[in-house]
């Protein structure tokens, strides 16, 4: 993250993305497929037959395809796209809404004060190895532990979708996007960045 300044002076927080240009690699319709959705490819890697296969119309002769594919569902615009096709971060504008989703950084195993931001217990005299404990999980009956309670446990590396976050600035030559406030994930990370047109 870093900031940003606009007309009048004001500092804008903003998330920086490298926003390459994606491939469409499938165009799936309703009538074949179900539903409407367009396939993109991102990265490189080299593949296995069946992942030829299935990219056979994008691979070029040294076998490489796009290392990771996702589905967008873009409203009617599916009909103006064809295999092959690029998107890339011309198609958006300074001001406009974009919803960004991302896998959250990983924090490992962790305690209810860190996880569930419990109070612990009482920081007076007299109180041993109490300060970071959860406390009591319930009464005597029933005679076990109730799904779904606030415990210790593995935090982060989960799916989070930000809604409507205003993209401050577009870099065409550098393909560079930078959005207003946080983005999920660690520095290195990839994103999924779609209008709700």
């Amino acid at each position: 993250m870093t900031q940003i300044f606009d007309e009048k002076g004001n500092a804008i927080p903003v998330t920086v993305l490298k926003v390459d240009p994606v491939t469409v690699t499938q165009v799936l319709t309703e009538e074949k497929s179900g539903y409407n959705a367009v396939q993109v490819g991102y990265g490189s890697k080299k593949l296995n037959k069946p992942q030829a296969g299935h990219q056979k119309k994008v691979v070029d002769k040294n076998n490489k395809g796009f290392a990771s594919l996702r589905e967008f569902y873009p409203g009617q615009a599916y009909k103006e796209l064809g295999v092959g096709s690029k998107l890339d971060v011309s198609q958006f504008e300074p001001g406009e809404k974009v919803v960004v989703r991302g896998v959250t950084k990983g924090k490992g195993f962790q305690g209810v004060v860190k996880r569930w931001n419990f109070a612990g217990g009482p920081k007076s005299h007299g109180q041993k190895h109490t300060l970071r404990t959860p406390g009591s999980i319930g009464s005597a009956f029933p005679q076990r532990v109730l799904k779904g309670l606030k415990m210790a446990g593995r935090m982060g590396s989960n799916k989070k979708t930000i809604l409507n976050l205003k993209v401050a600035y577009v870099d065409k030559k550098e393909n560079i996007l930078a959005l207003k406030g946080a983005v999920p994930g660690n520095k290195g990370g990839y994103v999924e960045i779609f209008n709700r047109k």
